[in-house]
């Protein structure tokens, strides 16, 4: 089944987390003279299969002749193909701002957040914190460019990477007056250091300076599915990975409760995307619990305070628990996102966040479709 565009029947919706498909010659155009030898291309094989390269080597976590589904969904066939190529398979909207545009039209958006996709590949292969930036900072000036005259419609996100936090924080002083209006990265690091510890709060005071939230978002790791605990068969690893990567993105939020930075940065505002919702509410439960039972509080607040008062979670439409504990967490901490056009997600989001916001109350409805992301994002665009 192709996907078909749908009229969500709800006003003030936003999309938190939609993608693009960036062009192949992203990084040949927008990287600087001395990285461009260096740049992400698509290639090619002997076999016939295309597989991205990642300064200079075939990314070793993107599986060949995988590009050309990276914008199947609601497709019936997800099987890579040599004549399946990426620049030929990208849906309406994923591609072009003015398609995308049409796209929040005719679904009844008020606007949509984007992120990447060849983007989020490349990070697994990269220890080298100077291509790190170089690649993050060409993505950023061609995404502010893709979403320049949306009229704040479109919403430029930017890449920013933990190998350098110093480095990171300048990029996002950049990327912020160029257009972006928040920031993510991903949920593991090669240097092995936690999210939350000291050692990023260059990046964390700059978000703070600049009034703008940070989210961890999955990508594709060096990892492979419960490495060091369990052996997944190569056939049936997709299984575990869908919960794996969510517990790794746990893991990178719990580090800002127990060490302590929420605290030294009571104005960051953080978030947890693509991982789904439903689950942060029996997590903070563990949190307060764990922590009251061997006096760890003191004088600092639960993580549910900590989380109320600083932290939002994306859900996805499809979930069926989450919208019945939102009230309860806190209605101000949650939004909504498609993932479109990526296949690991139902093609069946209008019906499915109709179902999702019709257990709402009108209020709570309100804040979760839109009103939050609004809010948390800065966003100034008339509805």
């Amino acid at each position: 089944m192709a996907y078909e565009i749908k009229k969500f029947p709800y006003s003030g919706a936003i999309d938190a987390d939609g993608h693009v498909l960036e062009p192949a010659d992203l990084w040949e155009n927008y990287l600087e003279q001395k990285y461009k030898p260096r740049a992400l291309r698509i290639r090619v094989g002997n076999d016939g299969y295309e597989y991205l390269e990642v300064d200079g080597q075939p990314a070793s976590r993107v599986e060949k002749g995988s590009l050309g589904i990276l914008g199947a969904m609601g497709s019936d066939d997800m099987r890579p193909r040599p004549d399946r190529r990426y620049a030929d398979s990208r849906p309406f909207g994923s591609a072009d701002p003015k398609e995308r545009l049409e796209l929040l039209r005719q679904e009844n958006l008020d606007a949509v957040l984007l992120y990447p996709t060849l983007s989020i590949m490349w990070e697994a292969d990269v220890r080298d914190p100077e291509i790190a930036l170089a690649y993050s900072r060409a993505y950023n000036r061609w995404i502010a460019d893709f979403c320049r005259d949306s009229g704040g419609r479109l919403v430029p996100i930017a890449q920013l990477t933990l190998l350098d936090p110093e480095g990171s924080a300048a990029e996002l002083e950049r990327a912020v007056r160029d257009g972006c209006k928040g920031a993510w990265v991903t949920c593991f690091n090669h240097r092995r250091v936690l999210h939350g510890d000291p050692r990023h709060d260059a990046l964390f005071a700059k978000c703070c300076e600049l009034d703008v939230p940070i989210a961890i978002h999955p990508t594709l790791t060096p990892h492979d599915t419960a490495a060091g605990i369990f052996d997944w068969p190569e056939h049936r690893r997709h299984w575990g990975e869908q919960l794996w990567l969510r517990s790794i993105v746990q893991q990178a939020l719990i580090s800002f409760f127990s060490l302590g930075t929420f605290d030294r940065f009571p104005k960051l505002r953080l978030g947890v995307l693509e991982s789904g919702a439903g689950w942060i509410g029996a997590m903070l439960d563990r949190l307060d619990a764990f922590t009251e039972s061997f006096k760890f509080r003191g004088k600092a607040l639960s993580a549910t305070e900590y989380f109320r008062r600083q932290c939002f979670v994306s859900g996805d439409p499809d979930e069926t628990a989450a919208p019945h504990t939102i009230d309860h967490i806190g209605a101000d901490c949650f939004i909504w996102a498609t993932d479109y056009p990526h296949p690991d997600h139902p093609h069946t989001w209008v019906d499915d966040l109709k179902r999702f916001a019709n257990v709402l109350s009108p209020a709570t409805r309100a804040k979760v479709l839109g009103g939050n992301v609004k809010r948390i994002y800065r966003l100034g665009f008339a509805s």
